[in-house]
């Protein structure tokens, strides 16, 4: 599948909740296997642990997955750094791609991250409301104002929900880091799953 381009145009997602009706209703809505999503959280908390026990506090890291793509926001303190968490992050099992879009700067602030947060928040919820998105498509990750946006999308929903990120007040720019899919199977992967016959009543 075809990764679209970083956009010159170019934090924080809930990870799974694991058990009960939310990871059924969160599979059932989301545009990879169960399998994947779970494959994506042990992606996650794999590479931030092997960056914290080489790098320590010398990396503000946030690392989001995706269909076994990995997004690395945050801070580096140097540009050895910030190239040895992306080495870090493909040496780990099920990785496919990274994109490290790591700032060698100083760590943001405290300030900063709550204005991140709220970002996000305003562009999921303009998400939510857009009736021609499918909101659980689309994870949202801000860094630094930055937008990133991750997913298994059309080129119509890749356009879409950029021109609404880009709508949401103190958003800087916007970064896509879409895979790309037809119409047509974004119909086929739409389709309701048939539900199993119940069991005859016994009398």
């Amino acid at each position: 599948m075809a990764v679209a381009a970083l956009s010159a145009a170019l934090s924080g997602c809930a990870p799974l909740v694991l058990g009960g009706a939310m990871v059924t209703g969160v599979v059932a809505t989301d545009r990879r296997t169960a399998g994947t999503q779970l494959e994506d959280e042990g992606i996650e908390l794999k590479v931030a642990a092997a960056v914290r026990q080489t790098l320590g506090e010398r990396v503000h890291l946030n690392v989001t997955s995706f269909n076994r793509q990995v997004l690395l926001t945050g801070e580096a303190r140097t540009e050895a750094d910030k190239a040895q968490v992306e080495r870090l992050a493909r040496s780990q099992e099920n990785v496919r791609l990274v994109v490290n879009d790591l700032e060698v700067t100083l760590p943001s602030t405290l300030t900063q991250r709550s204005r991140d947060t709220v970002i996000t928040s305003k562009v999921k919820a303009a998400f939510l409301d857009a009736k021609d998105l499918q909101f659980n498509a689309i994870k949202v990750v801000t860094e630094r104002s930055v937008v990133y946006l991750m997913g298994r999308v059309t080129a119509r929903e890749a356009k879409r929900a950029t021109d609404i990120a880009r709508g949401i007040g103190g958003v800087a720019k916007v970064v896509r880091v879409f895979e790309d899919i037809s119409e047509e199977e974004l119909r086929r992967i739409s389709q309701p799953t048939a539900s199993p016959p119940a069991p005859a009543a016994r009398p």
